[in-house]
């Protein structure tokens, strides 16, 4: 019995052992994956407990290492969040809030500031941390490797490039939308200036121009300025700006038809085609300087005061350049270089006249070393308009007498040189002219070393007159005719008096000379009267009818011939002097009317006593040729202007320019030294 009870007994027994290994072997092969799991974390786990192998006072001093860095490092990750939170505000339009746009711009400013000042420091620590665990084996080598790798991308953030990997970019978005609103400010608030609102009428007084921007506008401009300006963007700022202003000026340009300007030296034959653009320039150079410009100039100091001087004067002389101040002098020197004539010197005064009136204006606007290629050009210009003023001034005396040489009118007309020369010297002895003349005289001598008197003005005057005299003197020994001859100086000696007369060159001349010329005038008018007209009379004697006891035949026969030769010198002397001319219309008719006296009254009564012996005879037209009417309207017809064949003497266009007859010839003869 106890064998069987041994053996259920071992039974019992192994069949706990078998089903306990069976519970443990589907224990292990639960426990596989687990131990291979443990396996695996069992180096990550040794490295873990590493640190707790190293020495205490490493271990100790450890946590210093890692507070210290862990300060700088998070203040850094505070300002990174806080940069981002910016980020909206500055993708934002600028116009919208202009003042809250530029605050968060200067909030991301500081902040970049505190990153480039900080990031180092931080850097700086983390390094100093990971050396101490490398030197002191207090982390794992791949820990060690992984933080290297960090502090070299760290570092690389202070490259050249450090702001824009700091902000993403930010910052150049913010400051090319500055730009623009600085763009949009500038030409959506510009305004094109007219010449004819800004022109006030007194010409005399200066108009200085307010500033073409409100005030708000400037003070914007003034703080987007000082924002680019600190990003080291005042460069293109300032390409923006002088672009902008200049294409301003330009516009307000556009409506003066400004295109003579271009006229180059080849395409005018003398001064007197482009004396109209002459006018214009200075009117227009006038508009340019103290509206246009002044306002500028004010502009440019307003909204670069901050910067200093000497960039208000570089951005305004840009804007001045690009704006073609340049080519305003240059059509001045253009004419200064074009061919010589009186009407040159003319309009080189007006040029000098221009230039004067503006000097103490382009000396306040262009008077800074950038301005100095405008400087240079206005230095040129006056020079050589006053060095061609003289040189024209001091000629006039010697063309006078080159034209001496010229044959007079054919028709004893008044010279073209006499009438343009007189109306000349009064135009140059005139309140317009004669202050500018003296002043350009004066400088020139004071070039010179040599002082200026009045009298020599006068005196140059006094000269070309008395040239102008000599040359009639000569003129009136080259006609074949000497009743021609005393017809051109009766004209001339009457051109004299009566033009002369109460102007300056008159005044100048003095009342003395003006009375001489008048009684050379009676003198000449006198002889030819009676050289010429005054001997038809005589073809009309009555001697020999009174007395006459031949018959009524004899007497006819007496009459027939003394008419025929009355009609046949009359018919002769009118053919010769009706292409002879009196250009003064009082002289002509007074001349006409003394001719009419001496001959009309004796034909009158010649015909009335002896008219009817021819009358009733059969070729009596042949004797009787004019009746006493047709013979006065002949004579009174008489010196008349031949419109077309001889073009008239007055020297002026109803515009009041001079013609060009004579300035064509004046110069064209070479002068004689």
């Amino acid at each position: 019995m106890s064998g069987i009870e041994s053996l259920v007994a071992a039974r019992k027994s192994l069949k706990i052992s078998l089903e306990k290994s069976k519970a443990l072997a589907f224990a292990l092969e639960k426990a596989g994956p687990r131990l291979d799991e443990i396996n695996q974390r069992l180096p990550s786990l040794e490295a873990a407990v590493r640190p707790i192998r190293a020495h205490k006072e490493a271990l100790v001093a450890v946590g210093g290492h890692i507070d210290r860095a862990v300060g700088p490092a998070a203040a850094v990750l505070k300002v990174f969040d806080a940069v981002h939170g910016l980020e909206k505000s500055l993708l934002s339009d600028p116009r919208n809030d202009l003042w809250s746009y530029l605050s968060v711009l200067k909030q991301l400013e500081e902040a970049l500031k505190f990153l480039a000042e900080n990031c180092g420091l931080a850097i700086q620590w983390l390094e100093d941390i990971v050396e101490y665990l490398e030197d002191n084996s207090v982390a794992d080598n791949r820990y060690l490797l992984n933080l290297k790798k960090s502090l070299k991308s760290l570092t690389e953030l202070r490259s050249d490039e450090e702001k824009v990997r700091l902000d993403g970019g930010l910052l150049d978005v913010a400051l090319d939308k500055l730009e623009g609103e600085f763009r949009r400010l500038l030409t959506e608030n510009s305004i094109i200036l007219p010449m004819s609102s800004s022109l006030n009428g007194d010409a005399q007084q200066p108009c200085i121009a307010p500033s073409p921007l409100p005030v708000s506008v400037v003070q914007k401009l003034q703080l987007i300025l000082e924002r680019l300006n600190a990003n080291d963007r005042f460069e293109k700022c300032l390409s923006i700006y002088i672009e902008a202003r200049s294409s301003n000026v330009k516009a307000s340009f556009q409506d003066l038809d400004l295109d003579y300007l271009k006229i180059s030296l080849s395409e005018f034959n003398d001064v007197q085609s482009i004396e109209g653009y002459i006018s214009q320039w200075g009117k227009h150079l006038e508009f340019a300087v103290k509206h246009l410009f002044e306002a500028e100039y004010k502009l440019c100091n307003d909204v670069f005061e901050k910067m200093g001087q000497e960039v208000c004067i570089g951005c305004f002389s840009k804007i001045a350049l690009q704006a073609g101040i340049l080519a305003f002098l240059q059509f001045g020197r253009t004419v200064t270089e074009s061919k010589k004539d009186p009407i040159k010197l003319l309009k080189l005064l007006d040029i000098f006249a221009s230039l004067n009136k503006l000097r103490l204006d382009f000396n306040r606007l262009f008077g800074g070393k950038a301005c100095i290629d405008i400087q240079n050009m206005t230095r040129d210009l006056i020079k050589a308009v006053i060095e061609g003023a003289c040189e024209i001034f001091w000629e006039l005396l010697v063309q006078v007498e080159l034209q001496r040489q010229t044959p007079p009118p054919p028709n004893g007309n008044v010279p073209r040189l006499v009438s343009f020369i007189t109306d000349y010297c009064n135009r140059l002895l005139g309140d317009d002219y004669r202050p500018i003349l003296t002043q350009v005289l004066v400088i020139h001598r004071s070039w010179k070393q040599e002082k200026f008197q009045d009298r020599l003005l006068t005196d140059a005057i006094r000269n070309i007159i008395k040239a102008l005299e000599l040359n009639l003197e000569t003129w009136s020994k080259a006609y074949d005719d000497i009743n021609l001859s005393r017809l051109f100086l009766m004209n001339n000696h009457w051109h004299f008096y009566k033009h002369l007369k109460g102007t300056k060159l008159g005044d100048l001349l003095g009342d003395a000379w003006l009375r001489e010329h008048e009684q050379y005038k009676d003198f000449y008018a006198t002889y030819y009267l009676k050289e010429s007209w005054g001997q038809l009379p005589s073809q009309l004697s009555r001697e020999g009818l009174l007395l006459f006891s031949g018959g009524r035949a004899t007497a006819r026969d007496l009459v027939k011939k003394r008419l025929k030769a009355f009609n046949e010198a009359f018919d002769e002397m009118y053919k010769k002097h009706s292409s002879w001319v009196i250009p003064d219309k009082d002289l002509r008719e007074k001349t006409c009317q003394l001719i009419v006296q001496a001959i009309v009254p004796v034909y009158r009564s010649y015909m009335q006593n002896y008219g009817p012996l021819v009358e009733q005879d059969a070729g009596a037209r042949k004797y009787a040729k004019y009746s006493v009417q047709t013979l006065e309207n002949m004579l009174s017809s008489l010196f008349q202007q031949k419109l077309g064949k001889h073009p008239s003497v007055n020297m002026r266009h109803p515009n009041g320019k001079f013609n060009n007859v004579v300035t064509s010839q004046f110069f064209s003869v070479p002068t004689v030294v």
